[in-house]
């Protein structure tokens, strides 16, 4: 099913209907700042299964977790006082961040309680910030894989909403669609696990 919403101004009765097809372990299709890219709930057994299962990634493989704050991002990672500092600057943004996992995730995310890593991005979205608000926790995200549509295509400016219910039927449950949107390249990965910024890949985000 697709959803069509105003990009600045989502309706909140199909956000809502997001956090609860997440909540019931289903998996929802919506477009970032980067890509278009499939989310779970990372609190939901049954999420996680069908997420990991879409990408056919061992269980030991991390998704980057969407927060809409700091505060929402520290429920799942330690961030100390000068990382705050740092970030608070530059977010939202075009970056993930690469923290020490804290025991909320771990406990529920197999690939986080083997390397104690977790990833944040606070997207620069009215969308994902709305949607976060509305579900009131993290949620697991991973980009759409281009190469299962046929043909295969090789950007996600070419792929439109139609195209993924056509393709992942039955896979999908839902898929939001704002309209027109542009996708800015991949993110800036930012490293803070030793408490300085290593910047593992440059991307989009400007430090």
């Amino acid at each position: 099913m697709i959803e069509y919403v105003i990009a600045e101004n989502p309706d909140d009765r199909v956000l809502q209907k997001v956090s609860q097809a997440l909540n019931n372990g289903e998996l929802v299709c919506l477009p970032t700042d980067t890509s278009w890219v499939v989310i779970a709930s990372p609190f939901s057994k049954k999420g996680i299964e069908r997420i990991y299962k879409y990408k056919n990634a061992p269980k030991l493989k991390a998704f980057s977790l969407l927060c809409d704050s700091i505060s929402m991002a520290s429920d799942v990672a330690n961030i100390d006082d000068g990382v705050f500092r740092y970030i608070k600057r530059i977010i939202p943004g075009h970056y993930t961040f690469i923290f020490n996992a804290n025991k909320k995730i771990t406990k529920a995310v197999a690939a986080n309680k083997t390397d104690h890593e977790v990833g944040i991005r606070f997207v620069p979205s009215t969308l994902i910030s709305r949607l976060l608000d509305i579900h009131g926790e993290p949620v697991l995200s991973s980009n759409i894989d281009l190469d299962k549509f046929t043909p295969s295509l090789s950007s996600y400016d070419d792929l439109y909403s139609y195209m993924i219910e056509e393709s992942l039927a039955g896979i999908i449950s839902l898929i939001v669609d704002p309209g027109e949107h542009e996708f800015v390249g991949s993110s800036t990965i930012v490293d803070f696990t030793n408490g300085e910024a290593d910047v593992i890949r440059q991307g989009a985000g400007i430090l």
